[in-house]
């Protein structure tokens, strides 16, 4: 018996009895193997080293290796600019981790296992997803939690931070439908990272996540105004250490929705072909 035996086989009791229409059927099936995904966190903590350790160093890293020089000596003014886009980034970051492990079950036969149980189609990756609303959280918590210790403020209160948090978390569920897309397309968990990498890494860098984009050339300005993660990082400064909020925020509101427009069917196409 292997450890991903125990939950699959425990989440058939939860989904064998059809109660109310599709909707209801595809919610219950989605929480029922969310569970199941919650379970594999449990068991393998090691695996939230990219929402914990991974954004507490990269906090580290440019707060005092590079916040003296970019914010003229003034780590504390860097520190309070920062931790936003570092909270944007590290949400973003945070999905790639969905994408490998649905592209390992699939790989490990486990979706095979689900074919044969009575539940939606789309149930295995709808419940995936849910369940990485504890990772976005926790990245959330260690960000806000370890920022404070170094000094982060949050200057507008505490109902302001709420929804900021809110608006992280739903902005990750929106974003990691791109990693489940890759995790159907690729063919190995180490190709979902690599590509996941070099999808991120272009928007976290070129973006307003380090800098203020009035400071970047005119050609990398223009890229940044049409970035995803720009008027996040926007939203998230307002909410937290004031500043604007309504025009990027809707802005925000609109890339989530292209998000979930475009990549879910994308997804659930390319599992239908490879599950």
């Amino acid at each position: 018996m292997t450890a991903l035996d125990v939950p699959v086989r425990n989440i058939v009791g939860d989904i064998d009895k059809p109660r109310g229409g599709a909707l209801a059927a595809l919610v219950r099936h989605s929480v029922a193997l969310a569970r199941r995904s919650l379970i594999k966190t449990i068991r393998t903590p090691e695996a939230l080293i990219d929402v914990t350790l991974q954004p507490v160093i990269f906090l580290l890293l440019f707060t005092y290796l590079f916040g003296g020089a970019i914010a003229g000596g003034d780590r504390h003014a860097y520190l309070q600019f920062l931790l936003p886009g570092m909270l944007a980034q590290s949400l973003a970051m945070g999905g790639i981790a969905l994408g490998q492990n649905l592209n390992a079950d699939i790989e490990k036969g486990v979706f095979d296992r689900f074919r044969s149980l009575p539940v939606a189609r789309s149930a295995p990756l709808v419940g995936a997803v849910a369940a990485d609303i504890v990772r976005y959280l926790t990245v959330c918590v260690v960000m806000l939690g370890f920022g404070m210790i170094i000094g982060f403020r949050v200057e507008t209160g505490f109902l302001p931070a709420l929804a900021a948090v809110a608006l992280a978390v739903g902005f990750g569920l929106c974003f990691c439908w791109i990693s489940v897309w890759v995790g159907m397309m690729v063919r190995t968990p180490g190709a979902v990272q690599g590509t996941m990498f070099l999808l991120v890494f272009p928007l976290s860098f070129g973006s307003n996540v380090f800098v203020q984009t009035s400071t970047l050339p005119g050609w990398l300005q223009a890229f940044v105004h049409v970035n995803p993660i720009t008027p996040l990082v926007g939203t998230i400064r307002g909410l937290l250490i004031g500043g604007p909020v309504a025009h990027p925020l809707w802005q925000t509101l609109a890339f989530m929705a292209g998000l979930l427009v475009v990549f879910v069917p994308l997804a659930l196409r390319g599992y239908a072909r490879r599950a």
